[in-house]
């Protein structure tokens, strides 16, 4: 896959297109789900990515719970999940979000009537629980590390990015990138919401060469925690555009070289306001908390 691919031969297409072909893919929506799948899909998200702790419910050093506990988590519970609804949705999700495994020693058949305590699951991304990343995640190196790493955003958000000095988190683990743009050829399940409308090309491997470090999901999202404040710098954008809509160059090679036209409609997307920033904010402050305090002890012991 190439970060920057010849220009294309056709003079119509707006430079968001132009970039998605340099990165080899289109652009592409993603396929529709409703109804009790999706609750039930919203609900595992819920609990393996951000309340696990909260529930009571053990997660071991990859991230995985045993299933018969999360079914018994009371929004599942009272779905009345079945084990074989999760292994559809785990098959079929359209952005690979789950993992399920047979637990050691156990039947590694998927046939119904399985027992939910043979089984483990985990979220494979996405998190605000405090994970190690070494167990759950692949590293990323200078070895492999892909030619074409996106970033996708909003244009509510841009300001706030460039004030920051770049990408942060915001109440995950991690910053998500992908490797394409979903829905095109080149196997790009996740990594970026499918209505992102800013594009920010990142130099993955400048970054690594800086020492900030990259990992792989078990779905093939790349994931930073950027440097040490949090912070994927805008010295790593090597380009920012629009997806669909025409917005030129915004950043190129780490310097800015036009700020959003006039006239840009910015409208804050589902799920991605600011009471929605500030929840998983306090989480993480708590987090944080919990491990100062963890620190005070043991240099008073």
């Amino acid at each position: 896959m190439k970060a920057d691919g010849s220009k294309s031969g056709n003079e119509g297409q707006s430079l968001g297109e132009r970039r998605d072909e340099a990165c080899g893919r289109q652009g592409g929506g993603r396929r529709g789900r409703g109804g009790r799948e999706m609750q039930t899909s919203k609900a595992l998200s819920k609990l393996l990515r951000h309340q696990a702790e909260n529930a009571g419910i053990q997660l071991d050093g990859e991230g995985y719970a045993s299933l018969d506990k999360v079914l018994s988590w009371p929004p599942l519970k009272s779905l009345k999940v079945t084990v074989e609804e999760v292994q559809a949705i785990v098959a079929t999700d359209d952005k690979q979000r789950f993992s399920l495994k047979a637990n050691a020693g156990g039947s590694n058949s998927h046939s119904h009537g399985c027992e939910a305590a043979g089984f483990r699951i985990r979220a494979n991304q996405g998190h605000s629980l405090k994970l190690d990343s070494s167990s759950l995640l692949e590293p990323v190196t200078l070895a492999n590390v892909p030619a074409c790493v996106l970033h996708g955003t909003y244009f509510a958000f841009w300001g706030a990015i460039e004030a920051a000095g770049g990408l942060k988190p915001m109440g995950r683990n991690h910053i998500h990138c992908a490797t394409g743009m979903p829905g095109g050829d080149g196997g790009v399940v996740s990594g970026m919401r499918h209505d992102a409308e800013v594009l920010v090309e990142i130099d993955a491997e400048a970054s690594l060469r800086a020492g900030v470090e990259w990992w792989r999901s078990e779905n093939g999202v790349l994931l930073t925690q950027g440097n040490q404040q949090g912070i994927l710098s805008t010295a790593f954008f090597k380009k920012v555009t629009g997806r669909r809509v025409d917005i030129g160059v915004l950043w190129e090679d780490g310097v800015k070289r036009a700020d959003l036209p006039q006239g840009i409609m910015a409208t804050v997307p589902r799920g991605k306001g600011r009471r929605h920033e500030r929840r998983h904010e306090r989480r993480h402050e708590r987090r944080h908390e919990g491990d100062d305090v963890s620190r005070s002890g043991q240099q008073q012991e």
